[in-house]
């Protein structure tokens, strides 16, 4: 299913939604798209590197930084972005500007901190020397906060050419149970050029975004502030 709106409407303009958005396509557009398979190997996060059983071309510090912002096709930047524009505006509403770009970021760590522990304990040397790249370890971690704070808001999207209405908690909580269930299956895969899904990643992103939430609204640092809105087929969520 794709969503095309949550259904919200939010008070403040997403400044950060929108730049992380653009920085996402300028690193597709000007870096990768010139040369992919270049752009994929030299800046992309790999597992090995951090118990040191390989050389990757940057250190893992840096990686899990720069290969947020890498995507290995079209339909994988298209994607992500279709995501984080719908169901980011509103989150990043309740925490605040700064507050929501250091989910964002947090969020992508314990993502690649979750899949490359999955992938090393679990998994195959070979599939240690994976890249793993992609913005979907965040944008699981705005999932899980939109989760806690709008799960009642209507979000319209298609079912394959279908329209459909569906609750929040409904739509989210079946993509991650989604997620849970395919990492079961492939639970040492990675998310790369060519490549599978680091279903892991989306896992601990989602529940870390979930869990913060609860953890801030009990102290009353966040809270929801959209207002719901009749959804219409012609609203994208921004």
């Amino acid at each position: 299913m794709l969503p095309l709106s949550d259904g919200l409407r939010a008070r403040r303009f997403p400044y950060v939604n929108w730049a992380l958005i653009v920085a996402c396509f300028a690193v597709w557009l000007f870096y990768e798209l010139p040369d992919l398979n270049h752009a994929v190997f030299h800046a992309s996060f790999y597992p090995c590197a951090v118990n040191n059983s390989c050389h990757a071309p940057e250190s893992w510090g840096v990686a899990w930084i720069t290969s947020m912002f890498l995507h290995g096709s079209w339909d994988h930047i298209l994607g992500n972005m279709l995501f984080l524009a719908v169901f980011g505006k509103n989150v990043e509403d309740a925490y605040g500007h700064v507050q929501y770009l250091l989910l964002y970021f947090a969020g992508g760590f314990v993502a690649t901190l979750t899949q490359t522990a999955v992938t090393l304990w679990f998994g195959s040397t070979e599939a240690a020397r994976v890249p793993n790249l992609g913005a979907s370890g965040a944008i699981a971690a705005v999932l899980g906060a939109f989760f806690i704070l709008y799960p009642k808001s209507t979000v319209f999207g298609l079912i394959v050419i279908w329209p459909a209405w569906l609750p929040a908690w409904v739509f989210l909580g079946f993509w991650f149970l989604y997620q849970l269930f395919e990492g079961g299956f492939g639970i040492v895969s990675a998310s790369a050029n060519g490549g599978g899904t680091a279903f892991f990643a989306h896992v601990g992103g989602f529940v870390f975004g979930a869990l913060v939430t609860v953890a801030l609204m009990k102290r009353g640092v966040t809270e929801p502030r959209g207002t719901n809105d009749a959804p219409s087929p012609a609203v994208c969520g921004l």
